[in-house]
């Protein structure tokens, strides 16, 4: 007997759902002969590659895992005393391998759906009370991006509250020593509004120009000095000039904070909070304010409110959750948040809790001291008067300086080399121990021919003695509530994040069919590089001979991502979708302006926009003029045409995704975009429904100039329960000139727009798992996977359509890979569509994307690593509740009192004594029979968004400081 040699573990096998066997089922049901048919059926002809993806042949999982190694081990692990923002620091292994590593943790998505999000809402809530202690502010949200972005929010948040006589203010003021990225960052985002930022000394600004609209300062400075901004920020409020203070968090520990020198908004980063560097991302940003701007905080909140039995519980709270909400009103188009890395960063403080962390600074601080002292005798000067953890040395000339640096890398190891002067900065960190001071003062003794000098120094002293000015002194107490004074053990603190990840419904559950945010499946191999030293561990700002492995993996990706999207060019800068869609339009923005045209600024964008559209458009200084979509859902060609014309002499732009945000393959795209061309503009496409492209067609092919890819979406980087993400954009060749730039590292780019983001490669820590995806799929297999997405989403519209209409299909009937199901109709017999969302629950599901597009709907998308018998058991459910709104609709079951309107049903509501409910426990909680052996139980019932918003607590206080408030909650 013959055998064709075949391995074991073909990845895409793996990923993809739906075996042969099931695929021939579902075409039947879906009424096509194969699965060519039904992409022939679903795509137009007119946009079909011509040839298949030219990508590197597939690998199995153990081949990859190999090949990647050796590409890590390029990367050279020197010791990094560069600070700027980035600092070693020690993750501990049981948050690694319980947090990080866990997909209970790693694969669930943004809390919409609050009653299956407890466990990460309060973890959430932690790290809120976190930043709101060690900042001493009023309220904090659940992360930014970074921390040069969270600046940018600060200055949008001053700008935006302008009054008086300084309404018409369009000056900002940031000191010479804030960080460069976010000196970068901040001309960015500066720009397109027409704000003029003002570098300089504050010991030296004149707070009473009038043109002033804000302030922001570092704390500890740059270069490692410490200023009390105290009376700074006292006379600029008796300016009306408000001030924000990017901090270092764990400086905090022991300086005054800012809250109490008077800061109006807080910024920084939590990196140091045992989140690995990684090259540079990603790491949660923070931000903090007064109480009186809670409504004008960008990005989300996590609030404290009740459940329907009166019991404790967390949601998201405030319209500000999602500022992009106000379209091209927003002053922001931030629509996510750094969940995983907010949710490590507060776990370690949960587990070191607030003697520890102040362990922690103490260590560091009495390091630097030694190692000042060290340097002085063998004579250097230190500049800083007043340092937390770094120290600025005078160097007599540029020569010594390359000295110390051949000296200091022949060594491995990396100081900050000023380029201003020819000053070095040394900045110790969590890592740094006694032998590595003395081998910094091995660097320096050698250089200055004192090898024989005695480098013999004193242990780390168990009481340090700060000569800080008393005021500059941390007096306050932090971290006070029970839960960071309660886990710090090994086996409390396992339990305790066990105890959260069970609340929580996550990919390890069932499937999430979430439309417009396609939860794919973040296979295993995928994710384990992420974790190495090589990947992790790495200086954002290390000399690039360090970095080659990274060199590597951003050079393959980036070709893999052009060929993908058809473009020339492509950035791994952007760190969110959104922050891609603004990097695009700055990109169109300044190739406008290198032709002439200054004055192209209309963004025509359809009304069916994801909200983040005219929000980005807006930022990047371009006037929204909305175009008409049809009654099928699709842009209304004539009207396009129209306002393309009306606008020719200003036209900058369309925003378009595509397929549709309704789920469809608009046949006329191609006219859309040579309609737009035509008139001047240039093309975005948003990346969101990449997956429904890739191998099929490409956004080059359909006539785009720029497009942002989701990796966190179509290439597989885990959602983290709402971030991180990474939002490449690609571009065609006469706009790769413009990508960003940035302002430390050179990115070989004269013609680049300012940095969007703190690190040149952005969050390139997760970018292994794209290209891992890509590495073990080929070619073949990601087109492979853009059409099971398909299969699999019209099989379930195939039996679901008789119980719900499905709202938007293409010329044959097919829906792309998501489909909007139509529940308006059942609001007659009063059942809203967020009362199927919350029934779900009960089911073991988490809900489809509720209301979005269309008001009253629910976005499916199945994706395509999900198997026949889970996307049965997802219809079965979605029918049996179908049923139970019928039984509403005859009169059977009460309007106000039934299944849907009192879901879901926790334990502890199925097993109290008093069962007062109209129908029995059993069917509320085990409404079909797979859910007798896999229940998910949500941990409370439906809650009161409207009563946390009136009570807004978003800090771990004890619950009787609410009580002594007066805002009464009723004890669990």
């Amino acid at each position: 007997m013959i055998f064709k040699t075949k391995p074991a573990d073909i990845f895409k096998e793996r990923h993809n759902g739906p075996v042969k066997e099931q695929m021939q089922d579902m075409l039947q049901t879906i009424g096509a002969a194969s699965l060519d048919q039904l992409i022939d059926e679903t795509v137009p002809p007119a946009i079909r590659l011509k040839r298949p993806l030219n990508l590197p042949a597939p690998l199995t999982e153990r081949d990859f895992l190999r090949k990647f190694a050796k590409i890590a081990k390029q990367n050279k692990l020197y010791k990094s005393y560069i600070g700027l923002g980035y600092h070693d620091t020690i993750l501990p292994p049981v948050i690694q391998r319980n947090i990080l590593e866990n997909p209970g943790w790693y694969t669930a998505y943004t809390p919409y759906q609050a009653e299956i999000a407890q466990g990460r809402l309060e973890a959430l809530i932690n790290y809120q009370t976190l930043i709101i202690d060690l900042t001493g502010m009023a309220i904090a949200n659940a992360s930014l991006l970074d921390e040069a972005t969270a600046a940018a929010e600060a200055m949008n948040l001053q700008y935006s509250l302008r009054k008086g006589a300084r309404k018409n203010a369009n000056r900002y003021f940031v000191s010479d020593q804030v960080l460069p990225q976010t000196i970068d960052v901040l001309l960015s985002r500066a720009t397109p509004l027409g704000i003029e930022l003002v570098l300089g000394d504050h010991r030296e600004l004149n707070l009473q120009d009038d043109t002033l609209f804000g302030a922001l300062v570092q704390y500890p400075a740059a270069d490692g000095e410490v200023f009390d901004y105290t009376d700074f920020i006292a006379q600029a409020h008796e300016a009306s000039v408000p001030v924000a203070v990017a901090a270092d968090l764990l400086s905090l520990t022991l300086l005054k904070s800012p809250g109490e020198m008077g800061a109006d908004v807080v910024v920084g980063s939590s990196q140091r909070f045992g989140v690995p560097m990684g090259y540079g991302g990603p790491h949660a940003g923070f931000f903090a304010t007064k109480d009186e701007y809670k409504r004008s905080i960008p990005g989300r909140i996590i609030g404290l409110s009740q459940d329907a039995f009166g019991q404790k519980a967390y949601r998201m709270a405030l319209q500000t959750r999602e500022q992009h909400i106000r379209r091209e009103k927003a002053t922001s188009n931030i629509c996510t948040a750094q969940v995983l890395l907010a949710v490590m960063a507060g776990m370690y403080a949960v587990y070191h809790g607030p003697r520890r962390l102040k362990y922690i600074g103490l260590n560091i601080h009495s390091l630097t001291q030694i190692l000042e002292k060290g340097l002085e005798r063998l004579g250097f000067e230190q500049l800083n008067e007043n340092y937390f953890d770094t120290l600025n040395l005078r160097i007599e000339s540029a020569e010594l300086q390359q000295a110390i640096r051949q000296e200091a890398e022949a060594t491995q190891i990396n100081f900050r080399y000023f380029g201003d002067n020819n000053n070095i900065g040394i900045s110790l960190n969590q890592n740094t121990d006694l032998d590595e001071v003395k081998d910094i003062l091995a660097v320096f003794a050698k250089v200055a021919g004192k090898p024989d000098a005695t480098l013999e120094l004193d242990a780390i002293p168990e009481e340090t003695d700060i000569t800080w000015p008393e005021a500059l002194i941390r007096t306050s107490p932090y971290l006070q509530a029970e839960v960071f004074n309660k886990y710090h053990s090994e086996s409390e603190i396992l339990r305790y994040m066990k105890y959260l990840e069970n609340k929580d419904f996550s990919l390890a559950h069932g499937m999430i069919p979430l439309g417009s945010c396609t939860m794919k499946l973040n296979a295993t191999a995928e994710m384990i590089p992420v974790t190495w030293p090589e990947i992790g561990q790495m200086h954002p700002f290390a000399p690039a001979d360090q970095a080659q492995g990274y060199a590597q993996i951003f050079q393959d990706l980036e070709t893999w991502l052009c060929e993908v999207t058809g473009f020339a060019a492509m950035s791994l800068q952007p760190n969110s979708g959104a922050q891609g869609e603004y990097a695009g339009l700055m990109v169109i923005r300044a190739y406008h302006e290198a032709c002439g045209d200054h004055h192209r600024n209309i963004s025509l964008i359809p009304s069916s926009a994801h909200g983040t559209n005219p929000a980005s458009a807006v930022m990047a200084g371009m006037k929204v003029v909305i175009v008409k979509c049809d009654e099928r859902g699709n842009i209304d060609v004539a009207d396009l045409r129209a306002k393309a014309e009306e606008h020719k002499d200003d036209l900058s732009c369309l925003m378009v995704t595509y397929p549709s945000t309704h789920g469809v393959y608009e046949e006329s795209i191609i006219e859309i975009c040579e309609i737009i061309h035509q008139n001047g503009g240039r093309v975005y496409m948003d990346g969101a429904n990449m997956n429904a492209q890739v191998g099929l067609t490409s956004p080059a092919n359909i006539g785009a100039d720029v497009c942002h890819l989701n990796l966190h979406k179509t290439f597989c980087i885990p959602h983290g329960g709402g971030g991180p993400g990474v939002g490449p954009i690609g571009v065609v060749a006469d706009l790769a000139p413009f990508l960003p730039g940035h302002a430390v590292v050179d990115l070989e780019r004269p013609e680049a727009i300012n940095a969007v983001s703190a690190a040149p490669w952005g969050s390139a820590s997760i970018l292994p798992i794209s290209y891992a995806y890509i590495n073990m799929m080929g070619g073949e297999g990601l087109t492979e996977a853009t059409k099971m997405a398909i299969l699999n989403a019209n099989y379930i519209k195939a039996r679901l359509e008789e119980h719900y209409p499905v709202l938007y299909v293409g010329s044959n009937g097919r829906c792309a890979h998501e489909m909007i199901l139509d529940c308006r109709s059942f609001k007659k017999a009063g059942v809203e569509v967020e009362d199927i969302a919350k029934r779900l629950m009960d089911y073991g599901f988490h809900a489809p994307t509720v209301s979005f597009p269309v008001a009253g709907t629910l976005m499916v998308e199945p994706t395509e690593s999900e198997s026949k018998e889970e996307l049965d058991r997802f219809c079965d459910a979605m029918i049996s509740i179908r049923e139970e709104i019928r039984e509403v609709e005859e009169g059977k079951a009460d309007q106000k009192n039934n299944l849907l309107k009192n879901a879901p049903h926790p334990a502890h509501v199925a097993l109290a004594e008093n069962w007062t409910f109209p129908y029995t426990r059993e069917r509320a909680v085990y409404p079909v029979p797979y859910t007798r052996t896999a229940k998910f139980w949500p941990t409370v019932s439906r809650i009161d968004s409207a009563y946390g918003d009136r009570n807004l607590v978003c800090s771990c206080a004890p619950i009787e400081a609410y009580n002594e408030q007066g805002q009464e909650m009723k004890a669990i």
